[in-house]
């Protein structure tokens, strides 16, 4: 499969990674099967995904910081 110990701590990492358990039995019957292509681009589809909520998050920090920002300055 993977350079892991077992499917199992490949499981906790994606479920560390906020994977859910319908993506996590996906990238395993990739793997199984030695598609690591599929794979990859199902691991690089998920990581898109947080980076763009990790992005709409820094947004609304950024929209509080600048209110704190004008609030002090006034």
């Amino acid at each position: 499969m993977l350079q892991y110990d077992s499917e199992e701590a490949v499981a906790q990492n994606l479920k560390d990674a906020g994977c859910g358990e319908e993506l996590i039995e996906e990238f395993r019957n990739c793997c199984r099967q030695g598609r690591k292509q599929e794979g990859m681009r199902l691991l690089g589809k998920h990581r898109n995904h947080l980076l763009e909520a990790m992005h709409r998050e820094q947004k609304r920090i950024d929209c509080l910081d600048y209110l704190i920002y004008q609030m002090k300055k006034a």
